[in-house]
């Protein structure tokens, strides 16, 4: 007996387009579309929730940069962070706008704050202290040339492990001259404009007062802390609005290069990291427990198709590409997320005066974003397989799918000469045009010149032969001629699409489907006519004989289904030349007719019951 419900439920709950036969019974099967179409939709709106980012981030990270990206050094001295240039602009950069910007121990009217807290713009408190950390390289790290050996005495290459520098220097006394390896500070490597730098290095936390803040960088400064060897300086500090709930983990960077001068770059990571605080968490949460419910339920249906279909099931793009796969890791570092705060908080609050190393938790946060926003991307373009009923969208969809060879050869002739215009532009203007700067950028820079988003000026200026022959030939063959081959291939695909799904017989669509519903419930409830009544009018008003034309365009006003109409005209006309005779009309009558009697006679008793009743 467990086992017939059990076989009862799984087409109830699981079946979908895959579990039945489109051919057997056309209604079934659309039925089986549409009720999977809103059981996705209702998943999406759970994914939507489960990934979604409060408008506040962005003001939060706003706000933030502007305070310490923006400020100038001095009202003399408009160079800000973006703009600094050596190492006296990092100086006084740290012991002008950056302390000003971190220590807000008084208000406006000069009324001190709780001793030791900082509420930059008396709203954010400064979680624990800043931590200023630099990585090295030793000196002769780099061949020098024979005949220049006299002339150079020191070289310090470009970073690199092999090449960093882990000695004690300077005053030697603690964790600013000491190297501490990455295992130790919980830190790993960071990816910088100019190399990639592992997460060791020699590290100074700061106070939680202004004055010693400024005492330690004075010291730093006093016994130069930074010289040749240093190749880049961390500025980390976190900071937490209670108001909106929202952590804001700061890293500025600033690389000091080989070839001298600093580069600059930044990185504002707003994340939540407390979860469930309102009422609207919760609702969130409640949101996220029916998407693990929904998880586990197109679980359990991908495995009843892959035991139906077998190997065939993997031969379809949508289910290879099913938002599933990836749902489950995000359930796990979600949980991961949550458990980690939980344990991070806890020391903070024990230890006021370290620095909190929130880099870590910000890091899983924006994975775990980054992997949200995959899904949901995957789960509204996974939407197409399920709009795919309708014959639009399946004109659609056979076209890309047809042209799909010629589109492949296609690239491949496209981005071979796409390359080698990059490869091009690269040697010609890759030391001058930071546009060109790396052969990645002359690929994105090509693109944006095929969008109208270029600047020939600028590179006429830097070549002026080959610079304007490098811009007219690659519009010229990039925009002019390969991009409209592109097109061609497509419009040429959908135009043979169109013409052969015009010769195919017309089937039931879901539109149709749900007038059926609609026309059946109004039937019920006694407002419409069945479809014998209507189609008894049609024959009436046709006389002796009836075509396909006529019946077609009076059925079609009556809000009945092209595949309805055809089905109904073929059963009689069964010389098959589109249009009733006498006999097939007195025929498809008296059939008509019986099937009133049959229709008619269960409300009769059910008439006389309640009437007896």
């Amino acid at each position: 007996k467990k086992l017939t419900v059990l076989c009862f439920m799984i087409p109830v709950l699981w079946g979908t387009r895959l579990m039945e036969d489109s051919e057997s019974s056309r209604e079934v099967y659309l039925k089986n579309v549409l009720r999977e179409t809103v059981t996705y939709i209702f998943f999406l709106i759970t994914l939507l929730t489960y990934g979604m980012v409060s408008t506040n981030m962005y003001f939060y990270t706003k706000v933030m940069s502007q305070l310490f990206l923006d400020t100038p050094l001095s009202k003399g001295d408009p160079t800000t962070f973006k703009t600094l240039s050596t190492m006296e602009d990092f100086w006084k950069y740290t012991e002008g706008p950056f302390l000003n910007g971190m220590y807000w121990d008084v208000w406006y009217n000069n009324k001190s704050l709780p001793e030791n807290q900082s509420l930059i713009y008396y709203e954010n408190l400064l979680l624990g202290v800043p931590r200023l950390r630099q990585v090295k390289v030793l000196n002769k790290s780099c061949p020098v040339h024979e005949d220049l050996k006299d002339e150079v005495y020191d070289c310090y290459s470009i970073y690199s492990p092999a090449s960093e520098d882990k000695a004690p220097f300077g005053l030697k006394n603690n964790t600013a001259w000491v190297y501490s390896e990455e295992n130790i500070l919980g830190e790993s490597s960071y990816w910088g404009e100019v190399a990639t730098y592992r997460g060791g290095g020699y590290y100074q936390d700061l106070a939680r007062s202004r004055e010693e803040s400024a005492r330690q960088l004075k010291e730093l400064k006093d016994n130069l802390w930074l010289d040749r060897g240093t190749r880049a300086v961390f500025l980390d500090f976190s900071v937490y609005n209670g108001n909106v709930n929202l952590f804001c983990i700061v890293r500025m960077l600033v690389e000091f290069p080989a070839t001298g001068g600093a580069v600059t770059s930044w990185q504002f990571q707003t994340v939540r990291l407390v979860r469930y605080v309102s009422s609207w968490d919760y609702f969130v949460g409640t949101c996220e427990v029916v998407f693990c419910l929904f998880v586990l339920y197109y679980m359990v249906e991908e495995v009843l198709e892959i035991r139906l279909h077998r190997l065939r099931y993997f031969k379809s793009l949508w289910n290879c590409l099913d938002v599933i796969k990836l749902s489950a890791p995000a359930i796990i570092m979600n949980i991961y997320r949550t458990s980690a705060v939980s344990n991070r908080l806890r020391y903070l609050l024990e230890n006021h005066s370290t620095y909190p190393n929130f880099q870590p938790l910000a890091q899983v946060q924006v994975q775990f974003n980054h992997l949200a926003a995959v899904i949901v991307f995957l789960a509204w373009v996974k939407l197409f397989k399920f709009i795919n009923f309708n014959k639009t969208m399946s004109q659609l969809s056979t076209t890309m799918s047809r042209c799909a060879k010629d589109l492949l050869g296609f690239a491949i002739m496209f981005f071979i000469v796409f390359l080698a215009y990059a490869q091009l532009a690269y040697l010609v203007f890759g030391n001058q045009l930071n546009d060109f700067s790396t052969f990645q950028a002359c690929i994105f820079t090509q693109f944006r010149i095929i969008l109208g988003d270029f600047d020939f000026s600028e590179i006429e200026e830097t070549n002026r032969v080959l610079g304007p022959i490098y811009f007219t030939t690659f519009v010229f063959f990039m925009f002019m001629i390969l991009l409209n081959m592109f097109l061609a291939i497509i419009n040429d695909t959908y135009s043979e699409v169109k013409a052969d799904m015009a010769q195919q017989r017309s089937e039931m669509e879901i539109t149709d489907l749900i007038k059926k519903g609609y026309q059946k419930a109004m039937v019920k409830l006694r407002l419409r006519k069945t479809t014998v009544d209507d189609i008894s009018d049609s024959l009436r008003q046709a006389g002796g004989k009836l075509n396909f034309d006529e019946l077609r365009q009076d059925l079609r006003g009556k809000g009945h289904s092209d595949a309805e109409i055809e089905a109904i005209f073929a059963k009689y006309d069964l010389d098959g030349d589109q249009e009733l005779s006498e006999h097939e009309h007195q025929q498809m009558k008296d059939d008509l007719e019986k099937e009133r009697v049959t229709q008619f006679e269960p409300r009769r008793i059910r008439s006389i019951g309640n009437n007896d009743f």
